[in-house]
């Protein structure tokens, strides 16, 4: 009986091994699939500094032109500043390393304010009490993502995808 029994099994398990590639390619076949819907696109910054920085961005919405800040990065970390596919071309940064009070400027203003914000529009910035601040142009060629890396040495902090 025990050896009917240990026939039966050995059958089941060479069955199982015989079928394991073929499972076993199905399952990596599919991988691709589940890692490319796990992925999701998105702008962030990276802090390449010994400092904390503050973040600011400005882009182009359906309702016009907005800015908003500020996202805190510490030192040597990353931000997610937009989460999900990017909607526009171009994208606009400001930042500040709080402790020395270095700035990442360019030359298209946009308006900002002092503690978070969110604001609608680039015109008459202190008129509507904020403050008018530099932002530097990123064109992602319409990328689906976009990372932005913050550095110490000036003209290494260009953006890539």
């Amino acid at each position: 009986m025990t050896e009917t029994v240990l026939k039966k099994s050995l059958k089941t398990y060479l069955r199982l091994l015989v079928s394991a590639p073929v499972a076993l390619f199905t399952v990596c076949a599919g991988a691709p699939l589940l890692m490319a819907s796990a992925a999701h696109a998105d702008f962030r910054v990276c802090n390449g500094t010994q400092n904390l920085v503050g973040v600011a961005i400005g882009y182009r919405a359906k309702e016009g032109w907005m800015t908003e800040g500020w996202w805190q990065v510490p030192a040597s970390t990353c931000a997610t500043l937009i989460e999900g596919e990017l909607q526009s071309r171009y994208y606009y940064l400001y930042a500040e390393d709080a402790a020395r009070g270095g700035r990442w400027t360019g030359n298209v203003n946009m308006c900002v304010a002092e503690n978070e914000f969110k604001i609608a529009g680039v015109n008459d910035c202190f008129a509507r009490g904020y403050q008018r601040m530099g932002f530097k142009e990123y064109d992602t060629g319409r990328q689906g993502s976009w990372m932005v890396q913050l550095s110490d040495t000036p003209g290494t902090q260009e953006g890539q995808n």
